[in-house]
Order: structure tokens, then sequence, then C-alpha cells
């Protein structure tokens, strides 16, 4: 991967993980997140399933499921794209 990507994909994991609240991606919630990252449910029927971390407007894209823990809360990147 290219380093410009990869660095794109390390700063769009750290900025989901260090989220107030990953859980829910609503109109607003992503306003806090950089412009260069969008956050979408990966199906609109399942708002609480796998999201789309749209990356450099739609240049490459991660796709992760948060898993609600009270004590290990677990962001889980399952696929990455980048072109």
């Amino acid at each position: 991967m290219p380093g410009d990507g990869k660095r794109l994909f390390l700063a769009a994991r750290a900025e989901l993980i260090t989220a107030p609240d990953t859980y829910y991606w609503g109109v607003d919630a992503d306003v806090s997140l950089p412009h260069w990252l969008t956050v979408r449910p990966l199906a609109s029927t399942s708002p609480g399933g796998p999201h789309i971390a749209d990356l450099a407007g739609g240049r490459g894209w991660l796709i992760f499921t948060f898993i609600r823990r009270y004590a290990d809360p677990q962001t889980t990147v399952t696929d990455a794209f980048w072109a």
C-alpha cells in the first residue's frame, strides 16, 4: 500500500477508536471527524451493524464493526481498500 494511503488508514483508525460514542453515527455524529473522513452504516436497515468509513473523498475505505462491551469495547476493521 502506498505511504499516503497507509497514513490515512492509521489516522482514520485513531479517529474511530477515540471517538466519544463510536456505537452511534447519526446525521450530526461525525461533525467532529476530519473533513477527509465520513462514516455511515454499511446497510441502512442495520444502523448498529457494520459501518463504512470513506477516506479522501472515496479514494479508499474501511469497513468496521463496533462491539459495545462494558469492560473492553472493541472496534474491528474487517475490510480495507485504497485506489
